[in-house]
């Protein structure tokens, strides 16, 4: 995908956009390539820089959408972008999104201006100086499932393939506390014997790797799965596949795979209670901690880089402010 910008004498400069870029959006934010030199500064932040390719695409839109606001306003020059632009977007940013998400645009935009600057593309960062909303978050608002809850939601019925399969991929996110990304990212080598034990190998954000041992549950979970689906002898191949119905073909699950398959359980289990994909994770954390678990091992076992970062999962709370309420007598 290419894109056409003026060069430094006015003649059209062809920018060619990566394609991982291109597929989230085929227009180049003209305020970050007005030339090919500073484009492929731009380009290379997203693409050599940023690994994590939700945050790549979530950094890429709001560069977008600042370009688009800068363009707006007039202010079409690189070099012409001052802190009170950017304060003054932010600002505006913060009637219209979450406080969070305003957070996520103005550590983009700080990220991206100061590898524009390393880069010699500008003198100076002018998002450095500017203070985004505050916000400060005590307990975490993913919804969780209650202990039955969550065993309704297991009670799959296990007689196709695809019973299997769904009660072994949320049956990962329940008892390794993991991250639906990993899970899904698991090929079929990531879950491997050690011990006497079933082990899951959990590719993690940043790069990371991370192994847990299997619950006894999970572990009957996995094996007649694989069994089933004839899959042990492809090692290479993705864990989690679709049934290929739609497309003719089997490919891995995305996420959006999986939250379909997530409302489809929880609507035949009966469960009213609004969750998602970040669900099952949360609440294998609180039962984890309501059966006596420590917060420390808890977030080893989360690998969590903070405790904090834990504790917003610890829903152990909710009970105790719902016994006191039903203390009032009326």
């Amino acid at each position: 995908m290419t894109a056409a910008s003026d060069g430094p004498s006015g003649t059209a400069v062809a920018l060619a956009i990566p394609r991982g870029l291109a597929a989230i959006s085929t227009t180049a934010p003209a305020l970050f390539v007005p030339n090919a030199r500073v484009a492929e500064r731009f380009f290379e932040f997203f693409t050599a820089n940023i690994r994590n390719k939700n945050t790549r695409r979530a950094y890429y839109k709001a560069a977008s959408r600042f370009s688009e606001w800068c363009r707006g306003r007039g202010v079409h020059d690189l070099t012409a972008v001052r802190p009170m632009h950017v304060a003054a977007y932010i600002e505006a940013l913060t009637g219209q999104l979450a406080k969070l998400t305003v957070k996520q645009h103005l550590a983009a935009l700080r990220m991206l201006f100061d590898w524009l600057v390393v880069g010699q593309v500008l003198d100076v960062n002018p998002a450095h100086a500017v203070r985004g909303p505050k916000h400060v978050i005590k307990k975490g608002r993913t919804p969780v499932l209650d202990r039955d809850e969550a065993r309704a939601l297991l009670a799959i019925d296990t007689s196709s393939i695809t019973g299997l399969r769904d009660r072994a991929l949320i049956g990962i996110m329940i008892y390794t506390f993991a991250r639906i990304g990993a899970v899904l990212q698991m090929n079929v080598s990531d879950y491997f014997t050690q011990g006497r034990r079933g082990w899951v190998r959990l590719h993690e954000k940043g790069g990371k790797e991370h192994e847990a041992p299997c619950h006894h549950k999970l572990e009957t979970f996995l094996d007649e799965y694989i069994a089933a689906a004839g899959i042990a002898i492809d090692k290479d191949g993705p864990l989690f596949r679709t049934t290929g119905r739609a497309t003719g073909e089997q490919h891995r699950m995305t996420q959006p795979d999986a939250y379909r398959m997530i409302q489809r359980r929880t609507r035949a289990a009966g469960i009213k209670t609004k969750i998602g994909n970040h669900s099952l994770r949360a609440t294998g954390i609180t039962d984890y901690l309501k059966s006596a678990g420590t917060l420390e091992h808890a977030q080893a076992m989360a690998n969590h880089s903070s405790p904090r970062t834990t504790k917003l999962y610890d829903r152990r709370g909710d009970e105790l402010s719902l016994d006191e309420y039903e203390r009032v007598g009326i």
